[in-house]
């Protein structure tokens, strides 16, 4: 079977045949070495010729096996990602790393983590599909781990600091994403600033340290106020209750994503609470619920496109130009402002 073939036939009962690369060859007159460089992208054939058997394949509805690709050039140019099914921002960085995926000839195979469905679970899930390189984004899995990992398949953590795993990191820097929270709350005259934490786990560490550092930076020491939380909005509606019940609302709070702020907000708006007249609330990633006009928050960016762009980037190094050492990528956030935060009242 050709690299390009697409299986033979449908099976019995009189089913039509799948087209095969022969059938676009025979439409065109052109081998199907010619066809097979135009369907792989290959550089060789002119414009005309590739338009020619472009639409050809379409009329014929023609679709390479990738199985088949993939036994014969012995890879399967695919990037295994993992991701937090709950997450709009996970998702959008997905969105990113197909297209740069496919700027570059790879494709990605998603696994997905959920309530039920570990880490360890998914990644298993995309190492069975012999994809080449893993991205994994947030993994939490310790460094030990992730580094025997890299030794299977090369790794990309997108979003955690890891150190001494040897293996690749692009990152955003969240301890100066809180610092430039802060600054902006300072800035407009807040004072008692409270912060809703994300948690265990190394982005919840750095984040969690930003915002100490920012507010002592500011002489605020004793107005450094970290409440328990998580990623969730449900974590934000209630600290958004127990705020509430204790009856001392400080003038701006800072949560550690967009979801727990969305929570928050939920919890303070219902409760006939002014955002931001009485308070003002900053969340962290600028995913797509963020910017719509009902929530209109303000967070900080980590710039998702550019994060994407450079983990692909990462992986085509490894597997296509031979890069050994390990590398860790960090990116500059940016705070973008909308209307959840005013000088208090």
């Amino acid at each position: 079977m050709n690299e390009f073939d697409s299986a033979a036939t449908a099976g019995g009962n009189g089913a039509t045949p799948r087209p095969r690369l022969e059938d676009v060859a025979a439409r065109v007159g052109l081998s199907t070495a010619s066809v097979s460089l135009v369907l792989r992208g290959v550089p060789g054939p002119s414009e005309r010729t590739r338009q020619r058997v472009l639409k050809a394949a379409a009329d014929l509805g023609y679709r390479p096996d990738r199985t088949a690709s993939a036994l014969a050039s012995k890879r399967s140019r695919l990037l295994g990602v993992m991701i937090d099914i709950h997450s709009a921002f996970q998702a959008e960085l997905v969105e990113h790393l197909h297209t740069a995926a496919e700027e570059v000839g790879y494709d990605l195979v998603l696994s997905t983590q959920t309530r039920t469905r570990d880490e360890s679970t998914a990644v298993e899930t995309l190492l069975a599909f012999r994809c080449e390189a893993l991205i994994l984004i947030g993994p939490v899995a310790p460094a030990s781990v992730l580094a025997d990992l890299d030794r299977q398949a090369p790794v990309v953590s997108l979003g955690r600091r890891i150190s001494g795993a040897g293996l690749d990191v692009v990152r955003s820097a969240d301890d100066d994403g809180l610092s430039q929270v802060i600054d902006h709350l300072v800035s407009l005259g807040h004072r008692a600033i409270a912060y809703v934490d994300g948690g265990k786990g190394v982005i919840a560490t750095d984040r969690r340290r930003g915002y100490r550092s920012a507010m002592r930076r500011h002489g605020l020491d004793e107005q450094i106020s970290i409440l328990h939380g998580d990623l969730t909005e449900e974590a934000g509606d209630k600290v958004g209750r127990q705020l509430l019940d204790d009856d001392d609302l400080p003038t701006a709070v800072v949560t550690f994503n967009d979801r727990s702020a969305i929570g928050l907000l939920t919890a303070l708006r219902r409760a006939g609470v002014d955002v931001p007249g009485d308070v003002s609330v900053v969340g962290y990633d600028d995913d797509t619920l963020s910017r719509l006009a009902c929530f209109d928050l303000t967070t900080v960016s980590q710039e998702a496109e550019e994060l994407a762009r450079q983990a692909v980037l990462a992986v085509v190094e490894r597997l296509d130009q031979g890069r050994t050492a390990s590398r860790e990528i960090v990116l500059a956030p940016s705070l973008v402002v909308r209307g959840t935060t005013a000088p208090p009242r």
